[in-house]
């Protein structure tokens, strides 16, 4: 993971390229200087809409020392790119809450850095507690990156136990499959990890024969086996 220097460095340079009179609020355009289209998406409504609420609470609560900031519309608009960009791995609602949590324990305007480090411990006070997370994978309806998940470490991990596997199989033996992955996931994302938004996969253009029982049954013993079950 880029440490919080690393992304304000590599944004810093992508803006010293953008055209300075875009008529986004938050975030960068899709299209560069030379006419060429960004190989990033557009960031969601939802995210710029978080970081205008999160600019909006800090004007209020660090009035002056805001406006000592951000003397200009140009200069609050090219802080809003750079926060947008360096925190688009957040999910609205983790913004907010670091936002709360930033001003309740900071006297003053926070930097960038400390934004990311309150983003980060929201993220890790978030997290589910290992059975209620697989719980929500095997009940989460299809497809799965659209489904309305608590935190994305259950996508994650359930992604990675593989979701055919939790739903056609017992709790005694998907469980400790799935509380192994989500373990680590959950330790990355502590780590300040920032997770993938879940991806929609590309239908093969052939179905694909399913495994036989007895191609299941060798699964099942190679996973046991992995546990030492």
């Amino acid at each position: 993971m880029k440490d919080s220097k690393q992304v304000i460095d590599q944004v810093a340079q992508e803006m010293r390229h953008s055209q300075p009179d875009s008529p986004i609020a938050a975030g960068p355009t899709d299209n560069h200087p030379n006419g060429g289209q960004s190989s990033r998406p557009k960031p969601p409504p939802a995210l710029i809409d978080a970081i205008n609420q999160v600019f909006s609470l800090f004007s209020l609560n660090y009035h002056n020392q805001y406006y000592a900031a951000y003397k200009d519309t140009e200069r609050e608009i090219q802080a809003k790119r750079l926060w947008l960009e360096a925190l688009r791995g957040f999910e609205p609602s983790v913004l907010l809450q670091a936002a709360k949590s930033v001003m309740v324990h900071n006297e003053y305007l926070p930097t960038l850095h400390t934004m990311l480090e309150h983003c980060q411990k929201q993220l890790g006070e978030a997290l589910p507690d290992v059975h209620a997370a697989y719980v929500e994978a095997c009940r989460a309806p299809n497809p799965k990156a659209s489904a309305r998940w608590s935190h994305r470490a259950v996508y994650h991990a359930g992604r990675m136990a593989d979701w055919y596997f939790l739903a056609t199989t017992s709790e005694a033996t998907a469980f400790p499959i799935f509380r192994r992955h989500y373990n680590e996931i959950c330790q990355r994302v502590r780590d300040g990890e920032q997770l993938p938004e879940p991806n929609y996969l590309a239908l093969p253009e052939e179905t694909e024969t399913g495994l036989s029982k007895s191609e299941n049954l060798e699964k099942l013993n190679q996973l046991r086996k992995d546990l030492d079950l």
